[in-house]
This record gives C-alpha cells, structure tokens and sequence, in this order.
C-alpha cells in the first residue's frame, strides 16, 4: 500500500511555507542528532540498493548515494524536504562502509589502529516544493588509538562495529578507541550539523524554522 502524502504544515510569518523535514534513513544516530537540534523528523527508511553505485572517489561515492536515497523516498511525499545520508571510511585509498561480519570487521580493526582515515559524509536535500536539490560532502580526520588484539576483539564483539560505516562509532564504545578528529564532530556521527545549516539556508530557511 502506497505511502499517504504529507501536506505543508508551517508557515513562518506569511512568507515561507515550512515543510515537513524527512529523514531519509534508518540510522537512530542520524535521528537523534537532528533531535537534539530540535528537528523532530518523519523518518522514511530509503530501499536503494546501494550495491548498484561503483564509484573509485569516496567524496563522489557518498554524494551520490546520498541523492540516491533522497530520490527513492521523494514520491512518497506532496511537499517535504528530504534529507538522505551515507558515509564510509577512507584509509589507505581503500573505501570502507559496514563491515559484513565480525571477521572482517576485526581485519579492518587490525589496519585501523595506531591509524588515521577520513571519515566522508553525503548530504542530499531534496526541496520538494521549490524542485530544488542540494547535495554536499563533509570530511572528518579521524585518529584511532592503538590498540591489542583483545581490545580489538572485546569491541567487536559488543556488534557495534557492524552498523557503522568504518566499523566505528565514535558517540557510542568506539569513542574510547579515537584519539582526536579533525574537522566536524557530527560528521562523523553521520550528519553534519553545521554542514546541514547552511544547506538549509541555501534553500531559503533558517535552522530554527524546523524547531519542534
């Protein structure tokens, strides 16, 4: 059964008319980030499979994904703004999103530690009602401890690893193993908070428009 559209449902002055603000995936993180800033979203999990996009440039990659996913749940709405996300890990010129299972995310481990990457985050705003898409990418430096092979397995085997990008998050265990970033804290939680704003002003809102 299809989806029920959602009208427009705030208005600042008589200007601007404030669509509902729809996130586009299913990462809890994602939300609560938002959340904390006061965006209470519609969450629309996208179904785009990712395993269709092969891109070598991890900027390109994530952007392109992110749009992707922002694109699959537009339909579903009359008049909305769409957010779609992705993130992967970049070291060593390797690409690096979820790992698929304990073994590989120790393996990734194992390369990590007493290591850097950059962690690259699409963003994709789709303005429903202004036709108007923006898409951007923020880059976090990350740099993780080093660690021993039980340290490695004892996180690994808490399963957080395997829902992240980069077999890491750094606002839940694996913050004890990240020495220091550079650049975006939120970024790296999956959505760039300052990054967010100015995409929204660029589209003609103000951040406090969404406020719950």
């Amino acid at each position: 059964m299809p989806h029920a559209l959602f009208p427009i449902t705030k208005f600042v002055g008589n200007i601007m008319k404030i669509p509902p603000f729809v996130l586009a995936s299913a990462s809890p993180a994602r939300r609560r980030l938002l959340q904390t800033v006061g965006i209470e979203p519609i969450v629309r999990a996208s179904d785009f499979d990712e395993s269709q996009i092969e891109l070598s440039e991890p900027a390109e990659l994530v952007k392109t994904l992110a749009q992707y996913k922002a694109q699959t749940v537009a339909p579903q709405f009359e008049s909305a703004l769409i957010m779609g996300c992705d993130s992967v890990l970049s070291m060593n010129g390797e690409i690096y999103g979820k790992p698929p299972d304990t073994s590989e995310a120790i393996a990734r481990w194992q390369i990590m530690q007493d290591n850097f990457g950059d962690l690259y985050t699409g963003h994709a705003l789709i303005d429903i009602s202004q036709n108007r898409t923006i898409v951007k990418c923020q880059v976090t430096r990350v740099y993780f401890a080093q660690m021993s092979d039980r340290a490695i397995l004892a996180y690994v085997t808490t399963g957080e690893p395997l829902k992240c990008a980069g077999a890491f998050a750094i606002e839940g265990f694996g913050s004890f193993f990240v020495e220091k970033i550079e650049g975006c804290h939120t970024n790296v939680i999956g959505l760039s908070l300052p990054l967010l704003r100015h995409m929204l002003a660029e589209l003609g809102y103000d951040a406090t428009d969404f406020w719950q």
